[in-house]
């Protein structure tokens, strides 16, 4: 689902090595309260089309379930933007490779109706912050 578009901004990619095996990633990244635990507060299940909202510190921001290929990828829409966020887990036996997409974005100088700003400038925002939530998520399941 990457996406890149001439003049769109690029999908925010973060992976990250996490020392435990695939399942455990997988719960944490696909409960309500695994997601809670590392993103935001939200009313997830893991459930194709379901439609649920995480708490941003925008407001509440509507989101759907577009895919689930148990214990490998989830994706789903957030926000009304287009955006979309994609996990994807790769098993490494006693260790999981985490990997974090976020696209759908839109051209460098679109505003984000949200947040008041260019399109470029958010994504340079959210990259740093999904590295810190990503990293956040890394040391919560290691312990």
């Amino acid at each position: 689902m990457e996406t890149i578009h001439q003049n769109n901004v690029p999908d925010i990619k973060q992976t990250v090595i996490i020392q435990s095996p695939i399942q455990k990633v997988w719960e944490t990244v696909t409960t309500s309260e695994g997601i809670a635990s590392w993103f935001m507060p939200n009313d997830f299940e893991l459930q194709l089309g379901h439609e649920f909202h995480v708490q941003s510190p925008f407001g509440p921001s509507p989101c759907k379930v577009l895919e689930i290929d148990a214990p490998n990828r989830l994706t789903f829409s957030w926000d009304t933007d287009g955006w979309f966020v994609t996990f994807i887990l790769k098993d490494l036996g006693d260790k999981t490779e985490f990997t974090l997409i976020h696209g759908g974005w839109k051209e460098a100088d679109a505003i984000v109706p949200k947040a008041g700003e260019k399109a470029s400038i958010i994504r340079e925002n959210m990259n740093q912050g999904w590295a810190g939530i990503v990293n956040k998520l890394r040391k919560l399941i290691e312990g």
